[in-house]
């Protein structure tokens, strides 16, 4: 926490840095300290700070480059620094600021840590990282674009790229777990490369000139992060609230809803639908506006910029479909399922479902007043853009991205009609049941006469979608019959299911070896025996004896 607030406020290189590893080496600490995970290797959290001590070499760079052209270190004299720079060097120290900034972010590759983490704490430590660490990390990477680089073409481009195929890769990988908080993670870095996707966006509408569209996608942005604070801190109490019943993060159905109080309920399904951007919650506000914001790329005049957008939009909408499924699966198996087991767990404690159900009636609280919260942002966005005036992004009740002539829609009023819509079908059941007596019968699944025993898994839910994408996931199934059973009398086997990190064998992998041979060779200098230590005092002093001599 400390290290995030210096991210947000200190104002010098220097500081910022510190601020910087404290706050990755205090969410180590943080994690381990709860040992819920694996204590007696960790390799999750050695992977985590490895990646982001190759993300911080990356950003010491940029701003030594930056404060070396500026002459100071203070980030005051940072500001429009890089509009004298060459094309060249404006690209090389954005990317800089990319790796950075991302290997926190999660923009690939640096997104394969995070379930690994993740997995090692509790839901409310996932809460803290993906509440406010995730925000601090994009509110520097936002500063250093709109400040330090602002309105270059080419870094936007690549921005937006690496926003769109870091959001497509992560929801990928998100709808595949089976674990509430390795699910979350993915989630994670799937949104916060949708916002850094929207900040290209602003900065490819910037370098045209277009500042009002510019101060759209920036303002949409911070709108989608603060909607995804609420949604995912909610289920991440949710998560912690499965645990202390069951032991356990897994996804499955143990009809938690049926048992807990009822915000528990309400707040899983709230926060279910905003970040499968189900109206009329905040989630499905925030893509919305990333649509109509992507959309608007017809203004561009360059064919690059034009074309990048279009992409952009595309992959966009796939995230969308793929985020939609991975939360229906969250929401289903994890809390809507029925038990599995005839003696049915507990529900959810009080203290988890009064948390949880809170956090999703703010989420849908920032839906409906949207039309008030926008004031807020729109000084965010005077911060940044100062020359720009205020942009239109509600009329009324109703938002607009810049124009009511563009598109338009009204959480506020929605909340008013769905419920009015609702009674429609239920005026026609009450009416059906007066006509017509209720036939009750066994639910058809695959010819099963007890359907109960038949219920939905994690894998039979996502194995569809595992095939079709095989070339990304590539998975593996494996089939052991049981130990000291007879081949022809199977009592017992185990089918196992798992998909491969895109990354890990062909970018982490052989720096790992390396790593690790290293370390084998250095292994006798930690052996404890005197003599070594003796000898190696011993040549250290003859050496600087001969350095004193020459």
């Amino acid at each position: 926490m400390l290290g995030a607030l210096g991210c947000f406020g200190l104002q010098d290189a220097v500081s910022f840095l510190v601020a910087w590893e404290v706050m990755s080496l205090g969410g180590a600490v943080l994690l381990i300290g709860e040992k819920l995970g694996d204590t007696r290797e960790g390799r999750g959290l050695f992977f985590m700070l490895s990646l982001l001590e190759v993300g911080a070499v990356a950003l010491l760079t940029a701003l030594l480059m930056l404060s070396s052209s500026a002459g100071h270190l203070d980030f005051d004299h940072f500001a429009n620094v890089g509009v004298a720079f060459a094309t060249w060097r404006r690209v090389v120290i954005g990317v800089l600021l990319l790796i950075g900034f991302g290997a926190k972010l999660g923009l690939l590759p640096f997104y394969e840590w995070y379930p690994g983490a993740y997995g090692q704490g509790s839901g409310a430590s996932g809460a803290i990282l993906s509440g406010i660490v995730l925000n601090a990390a994009f509110f520097a990477l936002a500063r250093a674009f709109t400040s330090w680089l602002p309105g270059d073409v080419a870094l936007a481009i690549i921005t937006v790229a690496l926003g769109v195929l870091s959001a497509i890769l992560a929801v990928l990988y998100a709808f595949q777990e089976n674990d509430w908080r390795r699910l979350l993670a993915f989630s994670s870095a799937e949104n916060a490369a949708i916002a850094v996707t929207l900040l290209g966006a602003s900065q490819l509408f910037r370098g045209e000139g277009l500042d009002a569209l510019a101060g759209l996608g920036f303002a949409v942005a911070l709108l989608h992060l603060a909607g995804h604070a609420l949604a995912k801190g909610a289920l991440m109490l949710a998560a912690d609230g499965a645990y202390r019943v069951s032991g356990d993060y897994e996804l499955i159905q143990r009809g938690l809803l049926r048992r807990s109080p009822w915000l528990y309920g309400i707040g899983v399904v709230f926060a279910s639908m905003s970040l499968a951007a189900m109206p009329p919650q905040a989630g499905f506000v925030s893509e919305w506006f990333t649509f109509q914001t992507l959309f608007q790329g017809f203004h561009l005049a360059g064919m690059p910029a034009r074309l990048t957008l279009s992409l952009a939009g595309a992959g966009m909408a796939l995230t969308a479909a793929i985020a939609f499924a991975t939360f229906v699966k969250l929401a289903g198996l994890g809390v809507l399922g029925d038990a599995t087991k005839k003696t049915p767990l507990p529900g959810a404690e009080r203290g988890y479902a009064c948390a949880t159900g809170l956090l999703g009636l703010a989420v849908l609280a920032l839906a409906v007043g949207m039309p008030w919260w926008l004031s807020a942002i729109d000084a965010a966005v005077h911060a940044r853009f100062a020359d720009v005036p205020a942009a239109p992004l509600h009329d009324g009740l109703i938002l607009v991205p810049l124009t009511n002539t563009f598109a338009f829609i009204s959480p506020t009023k929605l909340i008013i009609a769905c419920p009015l819509l609702a009674l429609v079908p239920l005026v026609l059941l009450g009416m059906a049941r007066r006509r017509h007596r209720v036939r009750r019968a066994s639910a058809w699944f695959g010819g099963l006469p007890k359907p109960a025993h038949g219920n939905t898994t994690p894998l039979a839910f996502s194995n569809a979608m595992r095939t079709f994408y095989g070339f990304v996931y590539h998975p593996t199934d494996d089939v052991e019959q049981g130990p000291d059973h007879s081949e022809y009398f199977v009592q017992e086997m185990r089918h196992t299911a798992s998909v491969s990190p895109l990354f890990e064998a062909a970018v982490f992998r052989t720096p790992t070896r390396i790593v690790q041979s290293v370390a084998k060779a250095l292994g006798p200098l930690q052996s404890g025996h005197m003599n070594i230590y003796l000898g190696m005092v011993g040549v250290l002093l003859m050496l600087i004896l001969a350095l004193g001599l020459t």
